[in-house]
């Protein structure tokens, strides 16, 4: 399972593709996407969270990545026998409005998605470097 910007992306049970869940709309609030995740380990089999950083186009990290790795601490206590990668994902939105836009998706419905596509973009990134 993937999470980027809380857009949540899972792989076949062989680890052949990649298909986006869902955004989890969370106003801010982790504990929302903790809940929401527990919820999906109820239904999916996850051996890996794999999280895109948001390392700065120069290769600093900036607020973001302290804010994910924040993040990722609360993953660690919450399902500590679930293996935790990162993944650099920078350009992986620039990749998903391109594929929307491909796909001609209304303006209004991208940023409901943007998150989901992103994510399968780093879900991928991750299955090719395995």
């Amino acid at each position: 399972m993937v999470i980027v910007g809380f857009g949540i992306a899972i792989s076949d049970p062989l680890g052949i593709t990649a298909q986006g869940l869902e955004t989890i709309h969370h106003n801010g609030n982790d504990k929302i996407v903790l809940k929401r995740i527990e919820e999906l380990l109820k239904t999916y089999d996850v051996s890996v969270f794999v999280i895109g950083m948001p390392i700065n186009m120069n290769g600093t990290e900036g607020e973001r990545v302290e804010k994910t790795k924040k993040f990722i601490h609360k993953l660690k206590c919450k399902f500590n026998n679930i293996s935790i990668e990162t993944v650099d994902e920078r350009l992986t939105t620039v990749a998903a409005h391109k594929t929307m836009n491909f796909l001609e998706i209304k303006p209004k419905d991208k940023k409901n998605i943007v998150d989901t596509i992103s994510a399968v973009y780093i879900l991928e990134m991750y299955m090719n470097r395995h």
